[in-house]
């Protein structure tokens, strides 16, 4: 009986714990978005339409998108691999291998802009053969995407390495013992066991791909039509005192960021209902 009460709670409990939660969400997160919102809406459809169709936001735009369409697919192939060799193997600097892809968790997204620079920069180490051969990175496409590839890649690995752990190696031993090939153990058995944590780590991985500010901020140079992201765009606006644009803009982050969730939800309804009609 003791056991039972200890972890039976009181409706009265339950209920305002339901509350503070529900209160808490729409204090940091429902009321922001209205507000964003709100402010992108201030002078109606037409300002709105104005400021994201404006050249530098569609230019903006088409460089978010690009850089997240190459970011996360590297970051999830190195995810999946260095989840696979932490998880299935055993070998001499394992753990050195496990604080490496932490790294980016503990270092500020600025400091990681300036490494960049550092190497790539004109007065970096690599920067002088750089400019002999013709290849901008800093201040370029280039350095946002490896900026961007930096802050990223732990995402999906960050994901799956504890959900590969728990798993263990038994299937894929299994799978191995009856005569498939690596590819075909990994196909039809790791691949199906950790699908929802890889999909979890790249929507992550896409969502910060997509919002990062301080490395992308220190490598881009805020050139406009070129080098300037959402998020920078976003902050040239604000500073300018374009609060309709830069809330515009904003809001578009907003929505990328929904559909993400509202695609994750349709692919896992889709999932279940087949898992369901198997069994």
């Amino acid at each position: 009986m003791s056991i039972h009460r200890s972890t039976t709670e009181r409706r009265a409990t339950r209920i305002l714990l339901i509350l503070v939660a529900l209160a808490f969400l729409a204090f940091f997160l429902l009321l922001p978005l209205i507000a964003v919102f709100g402010e992108a809406l201030k002078q109606g459809i037409g300002g709105f339409a104005n400021a994201v169709t404006d050249p530098d936001a569609q230019s903006a735009i088409r460089l978010t998108l690009m850089v997240a369409a190459i970011s996360v697919p590297l970051n999830m192939v190195f995810g999946v691999a260095a989840s696979w060799a932490i998880s299935k193997y055993d070998f001499k600097g394992k753990s050195l291998l496990v604080t490496l892809i932490d790294l980016p968790f503990s270092v500020s997204p600025v400091v990681s802009g300036l490494i960049f620079v550092l190497l790539f920069g004109a007065q970096g180490y690599l920067g002088p053969w750089l400019a002999d051969h013709g290849i901008r990175v800093i201040f370029a496409v280039p350095g946002i995407l490896l900026a961007t590839i930096f802050i990223t890649f732990p995402f999906v690995a960050r994901e799956l390495i504890p959900l590969m752990q728990e798993q263990g190696r038994a299937d894929e031993e299994a799978a191995l013992s009856l005569g498939a090939s690596g590819w075909q153990t990994f196909w039809r058995v790791t691949l199906p066991n950790i699908r929802w944590g890889l999909l979890y780590g790249v929507l992550l991985c896409n969502a910060r791909a997509m919002g990062e500010f301080g490395a992308v901020s220190v490598v881009s140079g805020h050139i406009r039509g070129e080098t300037n992201t959402m998020p920078l765009h976003v902050e040239i606006l604000y500073n300018e005192y374009n609060f309709v644009g830069a809330f515009a803009v904003a809001s578009l982050l907003a929505l990328l960021a929904l559909v993400t969730l509202v695609a994750k939800s349709v692919l896992e309804w889709r999932f279940d209902l087949h898992s369901g009609a198997k069994h």
